[in-house]
Formats: structure tokens, C-alpha cells, sequence
């Protein structure tokens, strides 16, 4: 799966070409995010995003999360880690009972 995070482009339609220009607004909306929190918002796809945060994002951009968010399903070979069976039905063993000699 692959997250394509459309933040800088959807400020640029904003006329907002800046990092510094989104802290202020985030802030009239009770989100206080230091310079490098904005900044790393901007320039990277965030791993975890409070909703508090995406509300801010969405009321300044007027936008969607969906606008902000593409979810991109990726068609990637799976690779098998070492020591993994694969999902195939194990082999048949016939297994041969011999009785001891002298009995």
C-alpha cells in the first residue's frame, strides 16, 4: 500500500508556498506545532496524524481528508522470510510397520 500526501500541493493552490505560513493558522485552530513539527508536516508523509491536526489541515485548505490523503494499493511480490513454508499441503510419508523377528 502507498500513502501519497498531498499537503504541499493542496497549500500551493492556497497560495501558500512557505512552511511558515501554515503554523500561524494551525494555531488559530488550537494546534500548536513547533517550526520542524510544520515543517516535517509539509515535506514528508506523517506515520501518525492526531485528528485534531487533520480537522486544522482540512478548515484551512478547505478541503477533505480524502484530499489530502490518497491511498494507492501497490501489487508487490511477497518475498518469504527464511524457514517459511509457502501455503502448499505438506507431502504424504507412507510410513511402513514391520514386526520385530522373533515374535
Amino acid at each position: 500500500m502507498r500513502i501519497r500526501w498531498n499537503l504541499r500541493k493542496l497549500m500551493a493552490i492556497q497560495d501558500m508556498f512557505q512552511t511558515t505560513d501554515l503554523g500561524p493558522l494551525l494555531a488559530e485552530r488550537g494546534v500548536h506545532l513547533s517550526r520542524e513539527q510544520v515543517y516535517r508536516l509539509v515535506t514528508q508523509s506523517p506515520q501518525r496524524l492526531s485528528m485534531d491536526t487533520l480537522a486544522a489541515l482540512c478548515d484551512i485548505l478547505g478541503c477533505t481528508p480524502n484530499d489530502l490523503i490518497e491511498v494507492e494499493t501497490v501489487n508487490a511480490e511477497v518475498r518469504k522470510a527464511a524457514g517459511e513454508t509457502t501455503n502448499r499441503a505438506p507431502a504424504v510419508r507412507r510410513t511402513t510397520i514391520r514386526k520385530p523377528e522373533g515374535l
